[in-house]
């Protein structure tokens, strides 16, 4: 009996296992359709504009770190006879001003608004009427070696304060202010009078001592400066050729690569002696005026007031007019149809010549 109940008891424990076996995944009726859900596209992430800079360079339009619309440049002038070549510090110019001194020979007057960060300038020459007239309208400190007779008839009557390496206080050597060196640029030697030099820290000194940091009061240099100065409408002007007289003319070669006019003298690179590179400006303006020669030394007298000229900026040119007025009053310049023109953020080159010379561009 015992046994009957036994294989009674194995019969249902067989029965349990069968009915625990795991059932067959059931197939998949090829009929019967499949929703798809299509994938979220990923947005585009928005692009972050570009913050606007917090200040711009008030001679060169180019956007700065701190606001230097108070702060006063100094003008330096710079003598350009080929014999001076290369002139030092030129290529830290904010502006360059190249007009005729006398007898068809140029000078240069370059303004700097930071020349705490410079190195050697030079070398420095004499000083004119119409150079200080130019510095007057940037309200800069003007630097130079000596003047014409009628620039210190003109000082004296008005008791003008300038830095002056040949006569006053800065012409001694004791000043600190201007030195000569024979050798300022390695592997030149000079005559003594393209000899004279300054220097950034020397002029940051100067400035220091008479308090002559910042512009006078309510002063306010005015222009219009564009991102993308290239004039509308102009004509090619890859290489331009600007002459003031029969036997000195400059050349600027528009870079396209950099956006750039690289300049030349004499024929050859225009370079600066401290680092050897070139002159390099983003503006260049030839205004056309008058130069009446005043004296048997072939100085001249010239009419700053008002007058035409090119502006080429991006490899275009175009006609353009300008005016000035008083001696303090700055440079302004308009398109023909009388709109203020649109410098290129950088440096400007500005070129005085006479109305019998024309620019030509190619």
């Amino acid at each position: 009996m015992k046994r009957i109940t036994c294989l009674f008891c194995a019969l249902l424990l067989l029965l349990s296992a069968g009915c625990g076996s795991e059932k067959p995944e059931p197939t998949a009726d090829p009929t019967e359709s499949v929703s798809i859900v299509p994938e979220t596209p990923t947005p585009e992430p928005t692009p972050t504009p570009t913050p606007e800079p917090a200040f711009y360079h008030p001679l060169t339009g180019l956007p700065c770190e701190e606001d230097l619309s108070q702060k006063r440049p100094v003008a330096v002038m710079l003598n350009n006879l080929k014999a001076a070549q290369p002139q030092q510090g030129n290529s830290d110019a904010d502006i360059i001003y190249e007009m005729l001194a006398e007898g068809g020979i140029t000078r240069m007057l370059a303004v700097y608004l930071e020349p705490e960060g410079l190195g050697l300038i030079g070398s420095v020459r004499s000083a004119r009427q119409y150079y200080w007239e130019v510095a007057q309208g940037h309200d800069a400190v003007y630097i130079h070696a000596g003047a014409s007779p009628e620039f210190y008839e003109t000082k004296n009557r008005l008791g003008l304060f300038t830095v002056d390496g040949v006569n006053g206080y800065y012409s001694s050597a004791s000043a600190g202010m201007f030195w000569r060196n024979r050798e300022r640029v390695p592997g030149h030697y000079y005559a003594y009078e393209h000899s004279l030099l300054t220097s950034g820290e020397a002029i940051t000194t100067m400035l220091a001592k008479w308090e002559l940091e910042e512009h006078s009061d309510g002063y306010t240099y005015e222009m219009t400066f564009a991102n993308d100065g290239a004039p509308a409408g102009g004509v090619s002007a890859l290489t331009v050729s600007v002459p003031f007289s029969s036997s000195k003319a400059t050349v600027f070669r528009y870079d396209g690569d950099t956006g750039l006019y690289l300049a030349e003298e004499y024929g050859e690179a225009y370079i600066d002696g401290n680092d050897g590179s070139q002159v390099a400006v983003t503006n260049l303006l030839a205004l056309q005026t008058t130069y009446t020669v005043v004296d048997n030394a072939g100085r001249v007298k010239v009419d700053l007031s008002s007058g035409k000229g090119w502006f080429a900026c991006g490899g275009k040119m175009i006609p353009i007019t300008w005016e000035k007025g008083g001696a303090d009053q700055q440079l302004r310049y308009f398109t023909e149809d009388g709109q203020p023109l649109a410098l290129g953020r950088g440096v400007s080159y500005v070129c005085v010549i006479p109305t019998s010379q024309t620019v030509t561009a190619e």
